[in-house]
């Protein structure tokens, strides 16, 4: 046993250990004492169970006395909502600030086998993948290591027993209205009695299903910037490459576009993914489905994945005067038009984006495009609405509710995409030139040139 823990900790020299009072902690404590690799204990107290929370505080104040460790706590009572989940992330947080600080090189804590076999069973229960079911890991990026995770629950408790070395219960671990309390005192013993060797099974399925995610962690860090488009909280996909794509990899690179908007996959399952894929299955159209804090919107061959209530958050219709020559730039809609003064030389008449400057003297204003605006494009006769120009240049949805139309009046001399009114163009008989330039579109040129 102690040589099993010998070997997860023998790159590690300076390790806090994280001691709750618990036997798993305690029998932590104790082994990595003997290693003389134990640095300094850490404890949280969460303030849950009242004068019980302050006796494990005491108890573990006690035992680093005793060892002539140091002891810092921390005490951070949880926020109202999941308070196992938001117990777990300010613990992680205060072990991440103690290595920072220089207290610890490492943080270990006492997840065991069982543990372990508890967590696979609970998240395939809930739903999970194979990402799910890799479990607890031994180590992590943010330098947490669990040394215990090869040794079972019965034998540390034997060990301390044998030893008279004391440790605290928690009296809400058996409080089996928890959902792994009670897979831990009612399900897994069941199940237990079909395969005694069942908490071993579990564990060996979460090394499978490890390694295999760190083969496709390397395979997804290649794909992704081939079919994913990451944008500030939104990512974009061309459809139809996508789908061509083997179904392992397109279920595994959305759960990655999730990730990217969410910034986790908590409450996304197997059937959330599928939803997603069922959205590009048809060959053309429109739709869009509300997922867990996420926005999927499907509009001709792209799909755009954003938080809910993305865009809502600014008011579609703006208007503002234009800096002529100058820069307006509209930070919150990620806009900047760009108007520049410049002589005939190098302007030709097929760029889209050259106004004769005697033809627009009056005051020019910069607007988002509105239903009805119509618009007569450079070498083309006759006036067309700008919404069936979307459709025929397949416009997503998502790109017309903002885009930027420069006016004059009544009437639009530029828009994004179609260039200068052909009434307003600059022409080799033009004297003075204005040349516009949309800085964002640049971006979303780009988008559909790499997707």
């Amino acid at each position: 046993m102690f040589t099993r823990i010998s070997t997860a900790v023998a790159d590690h020299k300076r390790i806090g250990v994280a001691v709750s009072g618990g036997a798993d902690s305690v029998f932590l404590l104790t082994v990595l004492r003997e290693l003389n690799v134990a640095a300094a204990i850490l404890h949280v107290n969460h303030k849950l169970r009242g004068p019980e929370s302050d006796a494990d505080e005491a108890f573990v104040r006690a035992l680093a006395a005793a060892a002539d460790l140091s002891c810092h706590v921390a005490t951070l009572p949880p926020a109202e909502g999941n308070t196992e989940q938001e117990a777990r992330r300010l613990r992680y947080q205060f072990f991440s600030d103690c290595i920072s600080q220089g207290i610890c090189d490492t943080v270990a804590t006492g997840h065991t086998l069982d543990d372990q076999a508890e967590t696979v069973l609970f998240r395939f229960l809930r739903g999970s993948g194979s990402a799910g079911l890799s479990g607890i890991r031994p180590e992590t990026a943010t330098g947490t290591i669990r040394p215990l995770l090869s040794i079972r629950r019965a034998e540390i408790r034997e060990y301390l027993k044998t030893r008279n070395i004391e440790w605290r219960e928690d009296a809400s671990n058996a409080n089996t209205d928890y959902q792994r309390n009670r897979i831990r005192h009612n399900i897994l013993p069941e199940l237990t009695q079909l395969n005694p060797a069942l908490p071993e099974v579990l564990a060996s399925t979460a090394e499978w299903a490890r390694a295999e995610e760190d083969y496709w962690t390397t395979e997804l860090d290649l794909l992704e910037p081939l079919y994913l488009q990451t944008a500030p909280e939104t990512v974009l996909l061309n459809i139809e490459p996508f789908v061509e794509l083997p179904l392992a990899a397109q279920r595994r690179l959305l759960r990655r576009a999730v990730e990217r908007v969410r910034g986790h996959l908590r409450a996304i399952g197997f059937h959330h993914i599928e939803g997603i894929r069922a959205l590009m299955a048809t060959r053309e159209g429109s739709g869009r489905i509300q997922l867990p804090d996420l926005d999927v919107y499907r509009s001709f061959d792209q799909l755009r994945l954003a938080p809910q209530g993305f865009d809502a958050r600014i008011e579609r219709n703006f208007e503002v005067p234009l800096s002529v020559p100058g820069l307006t730039s509209l930070p919150d809609r990620r806009l900047t038009i760009e108007m520049e003064l410049v002589t005939p030389d190098g302007v030709y008449n097929s760029d889209v984006n050259a106004l004769d400057q005697a033809k627009c003297l009056g005051s020019l204003h910069l607007r988002n495009w509105r239903p009805g605006d119509q618009f007569e494009r450079y070498g083309h006769p006759g006036a067309v609405k700008i919404k069936t120009l979307f459709q025929d240049f397949r416009i997503p949805l998502w790109e017309r509710r903002r885009w930027p139309v420069i006016v004059m009046g009544d009437a639009i001399v530029w828009t994004r995409r179609f260039g200068a009114n052909r009434n307003f163009a600059a022409t080799t008989d033009s004297e003075s030139i204005l040349l516009v330039r949309d800085l964002a579109s640049v971006g979303i040129e780009s988008v559909r040139r790499n997707v």
